[in-house]
């Protein structure tokens, strides 16, 4: 059997009504394309990725997707690697390209899994396509701006706070923020074991995410601008199960955040990881992909 790292990832575009392009991954694809077959027949799982990164699926999860029946499909979020930009996109907007991609692949049903800026995506998708998805995972995701009662900006690294800040005033705002001002030492906003995993299990994010800077930063403003505006729906609507996994360690995105989104969703189940970090969790994710596979079975 070929490596997970090593399997063939098959990539398309995926043109949409009003002439933009998604670029999309497809590893159940890729390894029907490898070994001649026909269609692949685990549960499909849209990774939608954090930011700034490209959208190739997560490489390190490979092995526990494939242990537990699950095909991860992805895509270049707009603004990033081969999708085209869309200023003033919403948090809303991954669903209607998650279905998007959905239908050019002939998939019906999925689910969703988002990290840290994905993770109000892949919520998008459980609140606004209930038909359609399975259960839905997000992990070290900020609430939305407006969340009632949450001190949103209470607890980030001064620098993020005051990105978000200006990101509030506009696209103007926040490129002057940028042009203006110093970055932050990465020890503001990953702890010891975040940077030592990035230089070891998870260095395959740390790829991902210097393709994306390398490529400009319209991805990341229209991101950043997004995770600041209303996102177009509410936790309230979500009618699909969903898992909140936060580390109670994250100097990114704070643990409160994380609270607040289950506490707010029927649906959710909240689960936060002692001493890990915005990146540590991930060490998590094979048991959300457990978690995945039992409701995929119970709901297919």
């Amino acid at each position: 059997m070929c490596p997970p790292a090593l399997r063939q990832i098959a990539e398309l575009d995926v043109r949409l009504d009003d002439g933009r392009t998604l670029h999309a991954y497809d590893t159940g694809l890729g390894r029907a394309a490898a070994a001649g077959e026909a269609s692949a027949s685990p549960v499909p799982v849209f990774w939608l990725h954090g930011s700034p990164n490209l959208g190739r699926p997560p490489e390190p999860l490979f092995a526990a997707a494939e242990a537990n029946g699950l095909r991860w499909i992805s895509y270049d979020r707009p603004g990033y690697g081969g999708s085209s930009p869309h200023d003033g996109r919403t948090v809303a907007s991954a669903a209607s390209h998650v279905a998007a991609i959905a239908d050019a692949l002939g998939i019906e049903r999925f689910a969703v899994f988002g990290h840290s800026g994905g993770g109000p995506h892949a919520l998008a998708c459980a609140a606004l396509l209930t038909e359609r998805v399975i259960a839905a995972v997000s992990v070290s995701a900020p609430a939305p701006l407006t969340a009632d009662g949450l001190d949103w900006f209470a607890d980030w690294s001064p620098g993020l706070a005051a990105e978000n800040r200006a990101a509030t005033a506009g696209r103007a705002s926040l490129q002057a923020h940028w042009a203006n001002t110093a970055p932050e030492e990465t020890s503001a906003f990953f702890t010891e074991r975040d940077i030592a995993a990035l230089g070891g299990d998870w260095s395959w994010l740390g790829d991902v995410t210097g393709q994306a800077i390398e490529q400009g930063d319209e991805g990341l403003v229209e991101d950043t601008l997004a995770a600041v505006q209303p996102w177009g729906f509410r936790p309230e609507d979500f009618g699909v199960p969903v898992l909140i996994m936060h580390g109670e360690s994250d100097k990114m995105v704070p643990v409160a955040h994380g609270r607040w989104l289950a506490a707010h969703c029927p649906t959710a189940t909240l689960r936060t990881i002692s001493g890990a970090g915005h990146i540590t969790v991930l060490d998590s994710a094979p048991d959300a992909l457990m978690w995945i596979g039992t409701r995929s079975r119970d709901r297919l």
